[in-house]
């Protein structure tokens, strides 16, 4: 074998080597890819992304009212006096309970909502719709949905264990008053108005009766 030959098969084999090498340290790369990190020595950790926290905020409460706030101070003592009470539950239930109560009101059906009003809520309720049947006035109204709805404010008292939340709405619905000869004198049955409304509602924590009820009104 002439030295030529033998010359390149030694430079062949050195290059195959090196090859060999480069791909024992770099791996095997095809298009762009994020440089790997290297794990740390002796740990080996199979936690996601992200770790609850033992003991950190409750975002049943912080996610309605500021972690530092009366308010907050004020469902956590809730949620210790009734553990099977939740913020979120409650916003879902006052949501239905605006329309039921709103539409009860409008439409002067006070029966099916009594249950769910204090008791000088009702009787103010109970005026306006008196005065509306002896001025001859009807009202038809159409609740079209809630729009905007916030947790502003908590209490609770702990030597009674009555709990209160106040609740902002705004409410869409379309209303025409009519008079006692069926004229429309204000209103649209095809108008969305708004409607703002700030209610308190009330229960005492841990009582058989599942019901809060409709304590103060206001905008």
């Amino acid at each position: 074998m002439n030295s030529p030959l033998i010359q390149l098969l030694v430079l062949a084999g050195i290059a195959v080597f090196l090859i060999l090498r480069l791909k024992s340290v770099l791996g095997t790369r095809e298009g762009f890819e994020k440089p790997s990190v290297p794990e740390q020595q002796g740990h080996k950790s199979s936690r996601p992304d992200f770790e609850v926290i033992e003991g950190g905020p409750d975002h049943d409460i912080v996610d309605h009212v500021d972690a530092d706030s009366d308010a907050a101070d004020a469902l956590a003592r809730m949620k210790r006096a009734e553990p099977s009470f939740g913020v979120g539950d409650f916003l879902g239930g006052a949501r239905g309970a605006y329309e039921m109560i709103l539409m009860g009101f409008e439409r002067g059906d006070l029966a099916q909502i009594k249950p769910f009003l204090a008791d000088d809520v009702y009787e103010t309720f109970a005026d306006v719709v008196e005065a509306r049947k002896e001025q001859g006035l009807t009202i038809e109204a159409e609740f079209v949905g809630v729009r905007e709805m916030s947790l502003v404010d908590a209490t609770f008292h702990d030597d009674t264990r009555t709990a209160e939340i106040t609740v902002k709405y705004i409410g869409e619905l379309t209303s025409v008053v009519r008079d006692s000869s069926g004229e429309i004198i204000e209103g649209s049955s095809t108008q969305v108005k708004r409607q703002k409304d700030v209610w308190t509602y009330a229960r005492r924590m841990g009582a058989d009766d599942p019901n809060w009820q409709l304590v103060a009104t206001g905008e």
